[in-house]
């Protein structure tokens, strides 16, 4: 269940989705400049594989810029309308008023939502897009290289079926868009708590539920929707 963040209460959520990455972190702030912790943490993920995807949106005073693009495997964009504070990784993610600005996290009031891919998978997806999406217009990379490790979703191409968000892709649409139609076609319906279940209807039409590192869906590439 998503949960509420105060101040302190992000600060440390930030600390914990630096150190518990596996493959890739977003971090997406108007305002950019590290507390040493921070830096020191998206350091230490770099060393252990992750990748690392900032986008910014204020140049003023932005010496930080120059300081992370001397790490490897962390990419830094600009992008000038953006006023999300968005930090995400493969599991968790949250979105805050909370810059990446040592001045805002020592004290300002902040205030923010956590939520989890396993518990809010569409709340999840949706972010994770929007977050993509800006990524792209700031030109940065949303793809990870093939030498990481392998996604969750990789699976769909082991069974000849695609998941949900591939097959929304392929549809030229957005995932939540997708599941709503999926749900209007009677292939899947609400959870109680968050989250689908496939319906009887949702098999015969090939439809799959797995469990990867979060619960996924696996349609074949023809489905009618």
């Amino acid at each position: 269940m998503a949960e509420f963040l105060d101040t302190t209460a992000i600060s440390y959520q930030l600390e914990r989705l630096l150190k518990t990455a596996k493959r890739r972190v977003v971090l997406i702030s108007p305002y950019l400049k590290l507390r040493p912790r921070v830096r020191e943490l998206i350091e230490d993920a770099v060393r252990l594989g992750v990748r690392i995807q900032i986008v910014y949106g204020k140049k003023e005073k932005c010496d930080e810029v120059e300081r992370l693009k001397t790490i490897n495997c962390v990419s830094v964009t600009f992008c000038k309308n953006v006023h999300a504070k968005c930090y995400l990784n493969e599991d968790f993610g949250m979105v805050t008023s909370l810059n990446l600005y040592d001045f805002s996290q020592g004290n300002n009031q902040e205030m923010g939502i956590l939520f989890a891919k396993l518990t809010e998978p569409d709340l999840y997806q949706s972010v994770s897009q929007e977050a993509l999406r800006i990524i792209r217009i700031s030109g940065g990379i949303t793809e990870v290289p093939p030498s990481s490790i392998p996604r969750a979703e990789e699976p769909a191409l082991v069974y000849g079926k695609l998941t949900t968000a591939r097959l929304a892709a392929k549809s030229g649409m957005q995932t939540n868009q997708l599941f709503n139609k999926l749900i209007g076609r009677r292939y899947l319906e609400p959870r109680e708590g968050g989250g689908h279940n496939i319906t009887p209807a949702g098999r015969e039409a090939g439809g799959e539920f797995r469990m990867g590192k979060g619960p996924y869906f696996l349609w074949p590439p023809d489905l009618q929707v």
